[in-house]
């Protein structure tokens, strides 16, 4: 989850907290998982995922720096999943009237 309340997450955030829904990994793990997921569409350098990880609250485990998400981080995940659903509703929802 964010340190600061943010009411919508960037698409690169998204998605670092959809690589950290599988388990706890390091950042280069994140990276690839990310470049895989989307099939090259989103590719996160080093300086902007280190970034988004220091935004979040992720618990760090070890030396590697091991990142897995917390409650907030799946709660904040899965309010953005239902509003990008949302979104895609009412984007195909023939017009009324």
């Amino acid at each position: 989850m964010p340190k600061k309340s943010m009411e919508l997450l960037t698409e690169s955030m998204f998605y670092v907290l959809m690589a950290l829904q599988t388990g706890p990994m390091c950042g280069i793990d994140a990276a690839e998982f990310i470049e895989r997921r989307t099939r090259g569409r989103v590719q996160l350098g080093p300086a902007t995922l280190y970034t988004i990880l220091a935004k979040f609250e992720t618990s760090v485990e070890g030396r590697k720096r091991t990142y897995a998400v917390t409650a907030k981080g799946i709660e904040a995940y899965r309010a953005e999943l239902e509003r990008l659903r949302q979104c895609i509703m009412d984007a195909e929802a023939p017009e009324e009237g």
